[in-house]
């Protein structure tokens, strides 16, 4: 089998929410949450052996509803988040939940995946994360480099930061923002920044972003109409702290500076449909992932914009003093930004986009109608990075 060639694992279910296992840097797992209306809604834990290119899976019910959204203690390989739709009276609402995984499932667990006749598990839940009162959750965000006991979630108008404690079997309040203006206003996604010592959340809301401070939860920058439609998915650069990625319904990515919001720094304009998700690589901080409903994963190779403009980390200080002392006419050629693949292998709307957090050259997409892809970064472009 050629090593560049996709691995596709189909669940029964739509699904539309994928998360890679933070806390897990040895073994390659994705956990994806199912959308049914009928059945019982499942977590699927999606391990990939890459050296025999072999899928397997465990399946975790998760009997409260529809998974809207998951995400995963980078702390506690055991516990994660999901967001769900729960009919109450007349209406659908979306709550939040902390949910711990049995341990023979964490990984290095001793259960025999793949067996058919094995029972599925359930999940046992840790804590609510107050399911009604602020409204509909739209995501939960953990601190990046934490000890998985901060998370935020987003409902409806509202910012929540909470404390897990007690083994994250209770959350308590910390404390909250509102959006203020006119008219019904909600946000859409949301992105802990791994920079300044994790002070720093960004979130989206219709077409706007919003950076906060987590201390005093206020403000700290503002990008009005940085969309001409709803902003969908936002991603820090994990090597440069000001540099944030955002794509939405305008069928646009864009790159922001935010000591600068008035322009973005840069815009790409591949995708013929809504962008659902942008990802950053952790460790190759030009490669970045875009995931539509044109059915479409994009891999882009953001030079111009990264780190390693010229193959290693250079502080945008250092790249001016560089410039003057190089002789004249002896200037690099400045690195091109360029498409590096399109992958085609999804047939329905690309949900969700995600890297390994294991293998950095390994990303996983996942479509509505349940289809997970597992791809690789292009081998030649790996050498080229690398050497």
């Amino acid at each position: 089998m050629e090593d560049d060639a996709p691995v596709i694992y189909g669940l029964e279910f739509q699904a539309r929410a994928l998360t890679p296992q933070t806390a897990e840097t040895d073994a390659i797992r994705f956990l994806v949450g199912t959308q049914s209306l009928k059945y019982d809604n499942q977590i699927h834990i999606v391990d990939f052996d890459d050296e025999n290119n072999i899928i397997s899976k465990n399946v975790l019910l998760h009997q409260v509803g529809e998974i809207w959204h998951i995400s995963t203690s980078p702390a506690d390989k055991g516990v994660l988040a999901t967001c769900y739709n729960k009919p109450s009276d007349s209406k659908v609402l979306t709550c939040a939940a902390v949910w711990r995984m049995p341990k023979e499932l964490e990984p290095g667990g001793h259960e025999s995946p793949d067996d058919s006749t094995s029972p599925a598990h359930t999940l046992e839940l840790l804590c609510h994360l107050d399911n009604t009162a602020h409204g509909s959750m739209a995501c939960v965000a953990w601190e990046p480099a934490g000890d998985g006991k901060k998370v935020i979630s987003l409902a409806d108008s509202h910012i929540l930061l909470w404390d897990l404690q007690e083994s994250s079997s209770q959350a308590v309040l910390a404390s909250s923002a509102s959006l203020e203006g006119k008219g019904q206003l909600k946000f859409t996604s949301g992105r802990w920044s791994p920079h300044h010592t994790g002070t720093q959340v960004a979130t989206a809301n219709d077409t706007t972003i919003r950076g906060w401070d987590t201390r005093s939860m206020s403000q700290i920058y503002c990008i009005e109409n940085a969309h001409g439609q709803l902003v969908r998915d936002l991603d820090f650069n994990p090597n440069k702290q000001y540099y944030l990625a955002s794509c939405g319904d305008d069928c646009k990515v864009k790159f922001w500076d935010t000591r600068n919001v008035a322009e973005p720094v840069k815009t790409l304009e591949q995708h013929s449909h809504w962008v659902w998700n942008v990802r950053y690589n952790h460790s190759h901080d030009q490669l970045v992932l875009t995931g539509s409903s044109d059915s479409r994963v994009i891999l882009s190779n953001m030079v111009s914009i990264s780190s390693e403009p010229f193959g290693h980390l250079v502080d945008d200080d250092d790249l001016s003093d560089q410039e003057e002392r190089r002789p004249e006419g002896k200037s690099q050629e400045p690195p091109q930004d360029s498409v590096i693949a399109t992958y085609e292998e999804h047939e329905d709307s690309v949900y969700a986009v995600d890297w390994s957090s294991a293998d950095p050259w390994l990303f996983a997409s996942l479509s509505y109608d349940g289809r997970l892809v597992i791809n690789r970064v292009p081998r030649a472009l790996k050498y080229h990075i690398l050497l």
